[in-house]
């Protein structure tokens, strides 16, 4: 019945019914296509002769007659220099040239960027990505050989590989701060673009449209940018103790218990402090440096207020944890979190300084014994 069939169709042509076929090859029984059938092909179509497995003729979006004078090439291959009238052996293969947009890309594994801020930081990403068939005769040679019909998912697979060997090169290669990368990846796609394309162009391949959607880290380095955020809005160290302060009071409102009644207390005795003080400078401010100081009060049983313990804060795992008292300090110096290389900060500190170099803290490491020596 093909046979048959085949001596009466003289249209080749195609109707691309899905969104997911490059390549798509005309079925003839014995390959065999009568001289003088027309040829139809599309907006977004070119049509390629293949005889005996050599490329023929690509025809270009129209409607053609199959005849010895449209046809130079095949009929430079068969001979047919005079004309003839018999049906004659060839395969024609169709292949979409508008763009496929629906390909999407990911990293499965990060890369690993060298930032100037961050040092080596891991990142992933994804986006989406149109590719476009440009050369059908190199794409018939270098992909799809004799492929009946040729589908996206036979090329995704190598794009995406290729997307992911390109794309940490790209990132170094930038220049771009690891907080800047949001703002430059319209930039980026391009670059990536240019470079894909020039890679595919033996296959015939292009990709016009490169988009990145997102470039996440992992939740570390985000907790440590997160961190860094709010010392920017608190504005200083001493700030920051204040914010954390702040928030331990919900913790305490929540655990009624022993610890919670303790961190209760500690942070309203430490908020108290920062109220007289704030009143004391309040106070001295209020008076005016041109009136006389007052006469000095009577004495009375009242004693005056305690003097303010120094708050230390100390570096663990290269995070910052405190602010502690002497007693604190000592709990996290039987805790081994505090010893004579650990790194410690208080108020009116010009910058972090090791715990031996410190001298109010002499007598807390004491006990503690210096690093062991080198071992051979």
């Amino acid at each position: 019945m093909d046979r048959i069939r085949g001596e009466f169709i003289d249209i080749v042509e195609w109707t691309d019914d899905g969104r997911d076929t490059i390549v798509w090859r005309f079925p003839r029984y014995g390959n065999e296509i009568k001289m003088g059938a027309r040829l139809v092909v599309r907006e977004s179509q070119v049509a390629v002769f293949v005889n005996e497995g050599r490329l023929a003729d690509v025809y270009q979006p129209g409607t053609y007659t199959l005849s010895t004078q449209n046809m130079p090439v095949l009929s430079t291959l068969k001979g047919w220099k005079h004309g003839f009238e018999s049906p004659f052996k060839a395969e024609v293969y169709f292949v979409t040239t508008r763009q496929f947009t629906d390909f999407k890309w990911g990293t499965q594994n990060p890369v690993i960027l060298r930032d100037a801020e961050f040092g080596m930081v891991r990142v992933r990403a994804f986006g989406t990505y149109a590719a476009q068939v440009v050369d059908a005769a190199a794409l018939l040679r270098e992909l799809v050989g004799t492929d009946p019909q040729f589908r996206t998912e036979e090329v995704g697979e190598h794009l995406r590989q290729l997307i992911v060997s390109k794309l940490g090169s790209a990132l170094g290669s930038s220049g771009v701060p690891l907080l800047d990368l949001a703002a430059r990846q319209d930039g980026i796609g391009q670059q990536l673009a240019k470079a894909l394309t020039l890679e595919l162009s033996a296959t015939g391949i292009a990709i016009p449209r490169f988009h990145i959607e997102n470039i996440s880290v992992p939740p570390e380095v985000e907790a440590a940018i997160d961190t860094r955020s709010r010392m920017a809005i608190t504005g200083n160290l001493d700030d920051y103790a204040k914010l954390q302060a702040a928030d331990a009071i919900p913790l305490a409102a929540a655990n009624p218990g022993t610890g919670g009644e303790a961190l209760g207390l500690g942070v309203g005795m430490a908020l108290g402090q920062r109220i007289v003080q704030s009143t004391s400078g309040a106070a001295a401010a209020a008076v005016p440096p041109a009136q006389p100081a007052p006469a000095p009060a009577a004495p009375s049983d009242v004693p005056p207020p305690l003097p303010t313990a120094p708050r230390w804060f100390i570096a663990v795992g290269g995070r910052q944890q405190g602010p502690y008292d002497e007693s604190a300090l000592a709990g996290q110096v039987a805790a081994g979190n505090l010893t004579r290389t650990t790194l410690v900060w208080r108020s009116g500190q010009a910058a972090w300084q090791p715990a031996d170099q410190v001298p109010e803290l002499t007598s807390l490491l004491a006990d503690v014994p210096p690093p062991l020596p080198p071992q051979s």
